[in-house]
């Protein structure tokens, strides 16, 4: 089967549990959008993934190989905060070793990927500020040809223009290629059009997986009086409620009922920003 399989997997750090009974399956071909705040579990999953941090229980398969087999590795690369490069090595020499470790890396894209970011590939990755060694991971991952690329906050100081060109290459790099993509970020609005599918992660729990389709189109405010707001969410799967001035709005899933002409409730789409928001506010108020 190819796709990622995670069955009751746990993590502990001490007495905080970073991972707690996490089962989840990621199918081939397709971007996810693995969502959570800080904290909530994102980089410790990626880690169990790329085996750079060992499971305290359960079981992950890539393609059904252990995620801890060389078969299993050689179908992912993962792109996160941490630095697992040599500093004085230069950024053209990276390019180098790249293509001795993975066959489907193109040295040549890699140059012309640089030169889009304006990556001096002189220097060495030590003497590179935090935006552009993030760009020089980027480079790297999207220079690869893998089945499976994961990417844990990846526009790590990054500017806008640069975050705009990294959204632009990944998803011109998919749509040539394939492959399946996972994006662990907080910064939702701005990968809201790339996903096809969201995982939602919090306190190390997977609250929901869903394709982006499906909540968009399910997911939307009702607001006006309070007493309209209630009566018309009653029954309705609210995730959660905010109040200003006189007025009440109220976030929901589900089926959109009509209302009656003249009606003072007013609507309008959820995003998924918002359905973040809140769905991880309850969490919090829950536990």
């Amino acid at each position: 089967m190819e796709a990622i399989e995670l069955k009751n997997v746990t993590k502990r750090y001490g007495g905080v549990t970073a991972l707690d009974g996490v089962s989840l399956t990621l199918e081939a071909g397709k971007i996810y959008g693995l969502l959570g705040r800080n904290g909530a579990g994102k980089s410790t999953l990626l880690g169990v993934l790329s085996n750079r941090i060992f499971a305290d229980g359960g079981t992950a398969f890539i393609n059904g190989n252990p995620v801890g087999s060389s078969a299993a590795q050689d179908l992912l690369f993962c792109v996160g905060e941490a630095n697992y490069y040599r500093p004085a090595c230069r950024v053209k020499d990276l390019f180098f070793w790249a293509g001795k470790f993975y066959a489907g890396f193109d040295e040549t894209l890699a140059e012309e990927i640089a030169g889009k970011f304006r990556l001096d590939v002189n220097r060495r990755f030590k003497s590179l500020s935090t935006g552009y060694r993030s760009i020089c991971k980027l480079t790297l991952a999207l220079a690869l040809r893998i089945p499976y690329l994961v990417f844990d906050e990846p526009v790590l100081g990054l500017d806008a223009n640069s975050r705009e060109l990294f959204y632009t290459l990944l998803l011109g790099s998919y749509a040539k290629n394939g492959g399946t993509v996972v994006l662990a970020t907080h910064l939702i609005e701005e990968v809201a059009s790339l996903l096809e599918e969201v995982v939602l992660i919090d306190h190390g729990k997977i609250l929901l997986q869903r394709s982006a389709e499906s909540l968009r189109e399910s997911g939307y405010c009702v607001a006006g009086p309070e007493q309209e707001v209630d009566r018309y969410c009653a029954g309705k799967h609210v995730v959660g409620e905010d109040r200003l001035g006189g007025l009440k709005l109220a976030y929901c899933l589900g089926g959109r009922e009509p209302v009656p002409a003249g009606s003072p409730l007013q609507f309008s789409q959820m995003s998924l920003q918002k359905l973040f928001v809140k769905l991880t506010e309850r969490e919090a108020e829950n536990g």
